[in-house]
């Protein structure tokens, strides 16, 4: 059994630090191994140019690919296995005092089973708002042979991010999604909203999220 300590659960980089400042919020995140974890199981299964084919993730490189780093992303996968994950998470918001929780700034929902942790855990948490972005699309629209169908709670909000293989599923004019750009005009200019910087511009009003790539 993987035993961390809260600070080891609930962390913040760099840009979380800043949008908490920007925003008078406590902002947390929840990162787990990015791709496939040390004991070669996929973390991002549905994950397409972000592995190489356009460019190399971000949390695959600098200090994510630090050795004691890799580990601690690795123990927090391992921790989603476990059966007391929920509870664990429950306890961790509670004594941070998290006000807005970003799901994975590495790695992502790898399944369903997996999603639906984050679905009760964001139940008990109703005055918490979580939000991840995501390229496992499929899992929130499932087609007619699946059974994965279910009600998102209203404080988990979803961006689907371009460059999965199954971008094809995303409804740029209807769901809250996220693009890739070389640099800020060409981001203004195609009508998204800028979260290179302040990361809670990727849940306002505008659905169409811009990033810039680095």
């Amino acid at each position: 059994m993987i035993n961390l300590n809260i600070n080891q659960i609930l962390t913040q980089n760099s840009k979380l630090k800043k949008t908490s400042k920007l925003n008078n919020k406590r902002v947390f995140n929840f990162g787990i191994i990015a791709n496939k974890s040390l004991e070669g199981k996929s973390t991002c299964p549905v994950a397409k140019g972000c592995l190489g084919s356009d460019y190399k993730c971000y949390a695959q490189k600098g200090a994510y690919a630090w050795p004691k780093v890799k580990e601690a992303y690795n123990n927090r996968y391992l921790l989603t296995k476990q059966n007391n994950f929920v509870s664990l998470m429950n306890e961790s918001i509670q004594k941070k005092k998290v006000d807005i929780l970003r799901l994975h700034d590495s790695g992502d929902f790898y399944s369903i089973d997996y999603l639906n942790k984050w679905i009760e855990i964001a139940n008990a948490n109703k005055d918490v708002i979580f939000y991840a972005y995501t390229k496992s699309i499929p899992f929130f629209k499932p087609s007619k042979k699946s059974d994965t169908s279910f009600l998102l709670p209203k404080n988990l909000k979803i961006i689907f991010s371009e460059g999965s293989k199954k971008d094809n599923l995303i409804n740029t004019i209807k769901d809250r999604h996220s693009r890739i750009f070389k640099d800020i005009n060409s981001l203004l200019s195609a009508g998204y909203i800028n979260a290179s910087d302040n990361d809670l511009n990727a849940i306002t009003d505008n659905k169409k999220v811009g990033l810039l790539l680095h």
